[in-house]
C-alpha cells in the first residue's frame, strides 16, 4: 500500500484574456485581494490564436500571465477557478440577455515538473476535482528541454512568452522551496 503524502506547496498564477488594457490595473488589484500579492507578469501579446472570445470581447484580446507570491497547497485549484468566475463577473456587461466578459481569468499553478490549469470544461484529458471545476497538465517540463505541450495545449501556452514566464515561475518556485 502507498503512503498518503501531502504534496509539495505550488505557485499559483491566473492567465488573463483582457478587450481592454485600461481594466489591468484594476483586475490586478481585485486578483490581490483574493490571491495575495502579484511577484511576477508576463509580457502582453495579442490573443490571436482563436476568435472563440470575440462575440464577447471584440477583436483586440490582449493576453498575460500573473503568478502570486505566497506558495500554497494544490488542493485550492477548484476553489480558485469559482472565485475567477466570479471577479470575471465585476467587468461583466449584458447584452441580449447575456453576460459579455471584457476579462477571462483562468487560475493554475506550477510545480517544478509541470503546468496544471482549472477548468469549467469536461474533456478526456481533464480530471474532475469537485464543484464544476477540472484540471488539465497543460505543459510540462523536461529537463534539458524546458517545457513540452501536448495535444491538448492551447496554441497560446505553446508561445515563446509562456515559456518564458512558466520559467520565471518554476525558477520562484525552487528557489523559494530551497529558502524553505
Amino acid at each position: 500500500m502507498g503512503e498518503i503524502k501531502i504534496p509539495k506547496k505550488i505557485k499559483p498564477f491566473a492567465g488573463l484574456l483582457l478587450a481592454d488594457l485600461c481594466l489591468l490595473d484594476e483586475v490586478e488589484r481585485r486578483l490581490e485581494s483574493v490571491f495575495g500579492p502579484i511577484d511576477l507578469q508576463s509580457e502582453i501579446i495579442p490573443f490571436s490564436h482563436s476568435d472563440y472570445y470575440c462575440p464577447e470581447m471584440g477583436k483586440q484580446i490582449l493576453r498575460l500571465w500573473v503568478s502570486f507570491s505566497e506558495l500554497s497547497d494544490p488542493g485550492n485549484l477548484a476553489c480558485w477557478k469559482i472565485e475567477a468566475n466570479g471577479l470575471e463577473m465585476i467587468w461583466a456587461h449584458r447584452e441580449e440577455g447575456k453576460a459579455r466578459r471584457q476579462v477571462n481569468i483562468d487560475p493554475g499553478y506550477v510545480t517544478d515538473s509541470k503546468v496544471i490549469l482549472a477548468s469549467t470544461k469536461d474533456y478526456s484529458h481533464r480530471i474532475y476535482l469537485g464543484h464544476g471545476i477540472y484540471a488539465e497538465i497543460t505543459l510540462g517540463y523536461r529537463r534539458n528541454k524546458g517545457w513540452q505541450s501536448f495535444d491538448w495545449t492551447y496554441p497560446d501556452y505553446r508561445e515563446k512568452a509562456a515559456a518564458d514566464f512558466f520559467t520565471l515561475m518554476r525558477n520562484s518556485l525552487l528557489a523559494k522551496r530551497r529558502a524553505e
